[in-house]
């Protein structure tokens, strides 16, 4: 059950492990995306997308154990990362579509659950 917090009248959930489960999902996402979108040949591509989706599952899996503020950092980084490559390694396509909306996706998370996370005593 999600412990509620009254905010100037709202009540907000807190950090959820669904979100974890998403992130993961994401992650997983980002490390197929090259396959998924027929982009599998530029190793150089699959090598970024690839260290850049462990990250995420990675992230995801340590906030399942133990709550902190940094694994969201380090997440829409990776998310932020993620819509740049295209423009840094200079490809186009259906794979650059897939990077533009996976690395949105990521980011925007991140960016909720460090929102849900604020104020809250987390462990070190």
């Amino acid at each position: 059950m999600a412990a509620v917090t009254k905010w100037r009248g709202f009540s907000l959930i807190r950090h959820q492990a669904w979100e974890d489960g998403a992130s993961m999902i994401l992650g997983v996402l980002v490390i197929l995306s090259p396959w998924l979108s027929g982009a599998a040949a530029d190793s150089t591509i699959v090598l970024i997308t690839g260290v850049a989706g462990i990250i995420i599952i990675a992230m995801a899996g340590m906030e399942l154990t133990s709550l902190g503020r940094w694994e969201e950092v380090i997440e829409f980084l990776c998310g932020a990362w993620l819509v740049a490559s295209p423009f840094v390694f200079a490809y186009t396509g259906p794979l650059m579509a897939w990077h533009v909306a996976l690395g949105a996706l990521v980011a925007l998370l991140a960016i909720f659950e460090f929102w849900q996370d604020w104020g809250r005593k987390l462990e070190s």
